[in-house]
């Protein structure tokens, strides 16, 4: 997935759930600057941030990159 989009994804999803960068951030124990460049897409989100931020979100990782559907399937 491209990174702008899912920079857009983990924002909406941000907002949706009522979170403020601030309070994300803190949740993810990541600073605002870290997470601010996520959701502009200037810094690569790897997998394992991306399970905490869906995790903190209490939604699915697939909902914000769903191709790791099918990175997780082929670890079976």
């Amino acid at each position: 997935m491209e990174k702008n989009v899912l920079a857009q994804r983990i924002r909406a999803f941000r907002k949706l759930k009522g979170f403020t960068q601030n309070e994300l951030a803190q949740r993810l124990e990541v600073s605002i600057a870290v997470l601010g460049a996520i959701e502009r897409g200037t810094r690569k989100a790897d997998e394992a941030i991306i399970v905490k931020i869906s995790e903190a979100l209490g939604i699915d990782p697939e909902e914000l990159e769903p191709s790791l559907v099918s990175a997780r399937s082929g670890r079976l």
